[in-house]
């Protein structure tokens, strides 16, 4: 008897469309009709007899649709397979929305009517900013989900973020309609089974208007299946649509909450009658959120930043208290107590060979040493961390007290010594959306009878007890930890390499910080191009009224700042991972156009002093960035003076050329002096001046890579002078 899991079910070759939806598909390389929707006769006069022709062989049965402007000036052979065009058309007087993009070999159109709507909401004036606003995660949460309820207007709408082992929870609610609550409910890992996370992340919104509506089949000249991947009308699969069924609702709409390029969670929408959401609609509510998963990530990396200066704080302490002793045996066991707080940990046992030091809560010393013994013994990173100790770890452990949470690092190459936190059990439930256990059924599929996992029926609240378990350790306690070891590492031992590894582990936690302008710069590009043309169209049906043409002027106003900080934060990337070409380079010419531009487009009563300009060592195109905003900075910000002056000048200084960029402008505050390098940093005197912060992030991290550096000197309300050192040609 076979077994079929919902693991296995090939969700994205359904065969199927929803009934909404209209498709036709063409062959990519020859441009010719290859399979369409049965429905289509209800829009054009198609049939087998089409398979094999181009839409310009008939033009009587496709005039409407060669109409379309989008699509007679597209080259289908030479679209990216990540881009999607969108157009208007009627089709005997209704309209339809057309959808166009290429996959898998693919061209496909795609049509649904289009819903007009009686009244066009000004929510999108005001809502995004609510989010952007929202000055923790809960208030982001609950921001979209008031944004998106006001475009989707489904009966329950919800926040689901997966956990680490692949479940989910409900962390945020609005219902209305007096439907049931599923906030805080857990949901097990087979409810959005792998392969259906996957297609979420690439398909990014999704619509179901009516379980219950019978799906169309797709008419095909091959016995191939066709990948619908990217189709917004694809049929849902049985499983999911008993399983919608058994949650007693008839319509669901989803958009994914991508945070540092994953799968983080979904607003997932649901209604009890069906109900199905115009295009435009569901665009702005993927919009939105997009717009609350950049500003999660925003919080999270300052809250990051935030961890880490505190504790930076504690660390450089911690050296001093190190240094006072003679030996690593006295550094660490003098030391114990405080090492445990660092990660908020019940106790600490600190190993030097046979000798155990302990804090806090901890196992027995036996047990301890059982626990140093496996450690030893088998194959693990140098660093380690569980919250389930007794259940995930092999070696007949066991249970052992004050050791369901264990965390060790290595401290030595010969694994001799090591520092081991410990959390306790607690005791803790978690409320399940119905009993997660699969439970098994024998069908018949395709004439031989099989296991199918079928979903639940019941989702009535269920507890399960957790035994055997620790809190979990966050990032910030594994950092923590991890800075301990290092820091033993760095004050104790010549070994270099040891300490370059640990290192390069804590810059892979940070990386969250630098995968934030991948986020923005990938995420929100296309969604904020809708959002502009609609905030653009909506400006010319208002011209009439000034009141909304002032507030679509405020909201295209904000969207050119987001384009300008998404390109600033896209070229900070660049200068840290783009080749480079290092060559002599004249910088007179390059400083006369970027002086010229910045007088014309910044201030142009500055005056420019151009002293010697000596040659440089550099690549071209980053030393341009460089000057670009060094000197853009001066112009800027002298503006307000009556005399504004900026003096450019350089010198021969050893193996070195040392370049000075002064201004008479607003200068730096003392206490703003040691954030300057760093990206979004904007001090209050500037807080006038456009800038969104990430200029001299981009000179710092290019100078770096140049083997150069750049300092500065500087007095409030007086001005700044930058110093950029180069390498001599």
């Amino acid at each position: 008897m076979n077994f079929v899991d919902c693991h296995e079910e090939k969700i994205h070759v359904s065969g199927h469309i929803q009934d909404f939806g209209y498709m036709i598909g063409l062959d990519a390389d020859s441009q010719t009709v290859k399979f369409f929707s049965q429905n289509i006769l209800e829009l054009f006069p198609v049939d087998k007899s089409f398979f094999g022709k181009r839409l310009g062989d008939e033009p009587a049965a496709f005039s409407a649709l060669l109409a379309s402007v989008v699509l007679t000036n597209l080259d289908l052979k030479t679209i990216k397979e990540t881009d999607v065009f969108l157009d208007r058309i009627e089709i005997s007087g209704i309209p339809f929305h057309l959808t166009i993009y290429r996959y898998s070999g693919n061209i496909f159109l795609e049509f649904e009517q289009i819903i007009e709507h009686f009244n066009q909401k000004n929510y999108i004036t005001k809502k995004y900013e609510n989010i952007h606003n929202a000055t923790d995660s809960k208030e982001i949460w609950n921001a979209l989900l008031a944004s998106v309820s006001e475009v989707v207007e489904y009966d329950r709408i919800m926040v689901y973020r997966f956990l680490e082992d692949g479940s989910g929870k409900v962390i945020a609610e609005i219902v209305k309609n007096k439907v049931e609550s599923f906030l805080n409910l857990h949901y097990p890992e087979s409810d959005i089974p792998r392969q259906a996370r996957e297609l979420y992340l690439k398909k990014r919104k999704r619509i179901f208007s009516n379980v219950y509506a019978d799906p169309i089949p797709i008419i095909s000249s091959t016995d191939g299946a066709i990948d619908l991947t990217y189709s917004s009308v694809r049929a849902m699969s049985p499983v999911h649509g008993q399983y919608l069924k058994n949650t007693g609702v008839s319509s669901s709409f989803s958009t994914s909450i991508v945070v540092n390029n994953k799968l983080w969670g979904m607003v997932t929408c649901q209604n009890i009658e069906p109900k199905h959401i115009d295009l435009v609609n569901r665009i702005r509510a993927e919009v939105f959120t997009v717009i609350a998963a950049n500003a999660y990530t925003s919080y999270k990396s300052k809250q990051l930043l935030a961890d880490s200066v505190a504790l930076d704080r504690k660390i450089v302490a911690l050296k001093s208290k190190f240094m006072a002793h003679n030996n690593l045996e006295e550094s660490l066991f003098s030391n114990v107590a405080e090492m445990q707080e660092y990660p908020q940990a019940d106790g600490l046992a600190i190993i030097v060979g046979h000798h155990i030091r302990t804090s806090g809560e901890v196992p027995s010393d036996e047990n301890i040493l059982k626990i140093v013994q496996y450690a030893r013994e088998n194959p693990l990173k140098n660093f380690y961390a569980t919250n389930d100790f007794g259940n995930t770890q092999q070696g007949n452990l066991g249970n052992i007290e004050n050791a369901s949470g264990v965390m060790f690092g290595f401290t030595d190459d010969k694994r001799n010594e090591l520092l081991i936190w410990f959390r306790k059990e607690i005791d803790g439930q978690v409320l399940w959306a119905g009993n997660p256990a699969k439970k098994p059924e024998a069908r018949i599929v395709d004439g031989v009878e099989r296991i199918v996992i079928s979903p639940r029926k019941s989702f009535e609240t269920y507890i399960e007890e957790i035994k055997g378990k620790a809190q979990p350790w966050k990032n910030k306690d594994i950092f923590a930890a991890k800075k301990v070891v290092a820091t033993i590492l760095e004050t104790t031992y010549t070994q270099f390499r040891r300490v370059q590894e640990l290192n390069e582990e804590l810059r892979n936690l940070n990386e969250e910080l630098d995968s934030f302008s991948y986020t923005i710069s990938h995420d929100l590009g296309t969604p904020l191009t809708v959002m502009k043309l609609n905030a653009q169209l909506l400006e010319k049906s208002h011209h009439d009224n000034p009141e909304v043409r002032k507030r679509i002027s405020s909201i295209l106003k904000e969207i050119l700042g987001m384009e300008n900080m998404m390109r600033g934060v896209l070229n900070l990337s660049r200068a840290k991972s783009s080749d480079i070409k290092m060559e002599e380079l004249s910088s007179r010419e390059i400083i006369a156009k970027i002086s010229d531009d910045a007088r014309l487009t910044l201030n142009q009563g500055v005056e420019i002093i151009v002293g010697s300009l000596p040659n440089v060592q550099a690549d071209e195109t980053m030393l341009k960035q460089i000057f670009m905003n060094i000197i853009g900075n001066a112009v800027k910000y002298s503006a307000h003076r009556e005399n504004p002056k900026v003096e450019i000048s350089g010198e021969v200084v050893g193996e070195h050329v040392i370049y000075a960029v002064k201004d008479n402008g607003i200068g730096i505050p003392e206490a703003a002096q040691e954030h300057m390098f760093k990206i979004f940093s904007r001090m209050e005197n500037a807080k006038s001046f456009q800038g969104n912060g990430v200029g001299l992030s981009i000179v710092y991290r290019i100078m770096k890579r140049l083997g150069g550096n750049i300092t500065y000197e500087s007095k409030e309300n007086e001005g700044t002078t930058f110093i950029l050192t180069f390498k001599k040609p």
